[in-house]
């Protein structure tokens, strides 16, 4: 569903570039709206999303697609922890469909899925332990890297059951835009693959914008 935001990209109180293969972490208060932006087109940000307060807590696929009765997501959706309670919430989006089944790349699964010369290829699960180990303050340890979401990536699911990889459906400027509704922090890992058209084979930068409790 396609839904413009209400906010003014200029008015955000804060505002990062996250580079194509970098992390970004990030506590987000609840009651903040936050934006990703898709700058070139055909990214796609892999994320988790934690209660700041128990990081045991977390954004959990299965409790998400159960609750809203789709694989996909969208304005509108809720997002929900472990514990089925909301997390946050899409209020904007102008690409229309975000993955949540597709997982994200490990040096394991470029070898599989690949060639096994493609195992030091740089993944987005080495992303999340550099960011983890490079912040002890978030305290989140290998344990706590779960299933993501993968904003702006198409995987369609086919009529046998299958998934499959196709080219993003996002576009230079698109984006999503969630409240939070709880204290949360953010982990991205803004996809560095290069060996499937998900991101066009060209890894590109995102923008992160957060708007504070009283926008």
């Amino acid at each position: 569903m396609i839904k413009e935001s209400q906010l003014d990209a200029h008015k955000a109180n804060q505002k990062y570039t996250v580079d194509s293969g970098d992390y970004f972490i990030h506590y987000i208060p609840a009651g903040a709206t936050f934006r990703f932006v898709d700058l070139e087109g055909n990214q796609a940000a892999d994320t988790l999303f934690y209660n700041a307060h128990n990081p045991a807590e977390r954004y959990s696929a299965t409790d998400t697609i159960r609750e809203q009765g789709n694989v996909y997501l969208t304005a509108g959706s809720q997002l929900r922890s472990n514990e089925n309670q909301v997390m946050l919430e899409i209020v904007a989006d102008t690409c229309g469909r975000h993955d949540t089944l597709g997982g994200a790349c490990a040096t394991e699964s470029n070898t599989v899925r690949y060639d096994l010369e493609k195992r030091c290829m740089h993944a987005c699960r080495d992303s999340w332990m550099l960011a983890i180990a490079e912040h002890p303050e978030f305290d989140l340890d290998k344990r706590d890297i779960s299933h993501n979401i993968n904003f702006f990536m198409n995987v369609p699911v086919t009529h046998a059951g299958g998934l499959t990889f196709e080219d993003g459906i996002s576009a230079p400027g698109k984006y999503v835009e969630m409240k939070a509704h709880m204290d949360l922090i953010v982990l991205i890992s803004n996809c560095p693959q290069l060996n499937n058209p998900c991101n066009g084979y060209n890894p590109t930068p995102i923008e992160v914008l957060v708007w504070d409790t009283h926008h």
